[in-house]
């Protein structure tokens, strides 16, 4: 049972979002991206994903993202503007040093934007972090 599984708090990962250019529509999209800043790899990362406002919410996504080497990111998802105005939660679980890892992370209604971007230096680009 869930009750039984020790989870440890994930610390040195982050979620953030990048606009970028989207070559196939032709124009600028946030996407989430998932960092892992650890120096080790972590194992079996899955990431599931969910928005809400005080009338309307997004379904539950879930992401595989597989393994991640130390200091990479993974795209998880575009985010698109109909939802920026909502709460969307992230949350992370995976395995490292042979124990199981998560944290939940938030995107605050309307934090992504363009008047809220700092530098994010693994993905050499200015996006927005999740709290």
């Amino acid at each position: 049972m869930k009750k039984d599984i020790d989870f440890h708090v994930a610390q040195k990962i982050q979620i953030v979002a990048v606009k970028e250019w989207d070559k196939d529509f032709l124009a600028q999209h946030w996407n989430v991206y998932l960092l892992n800043l650890r120096e080790d790899t972590i194992e079996t990362v899955l990431v599931l994903s969910r928005g809400n406002s005080s009338d309307r919410k997004t379904s539950t996504l879930r992401h595989g993202l597989g393994d991640m080497a130390g200091n990479t990111a993974s795209k998880v998802e575009l985010i698109t503007d109909e939802v920026l105005s909502f709460k969307n939660e992230y949350l992370v679980t995976f395995f490292a040093e042979g124990k199981l890892f998560e944290r939940s992370f938030t995107f605050l209604p309307n934090t992504i934007s363009e008047a809220t971007k700092t530098p994010i230096q693994l993905l050499d680009a200015h996006g927005v972090v999740a709290t």
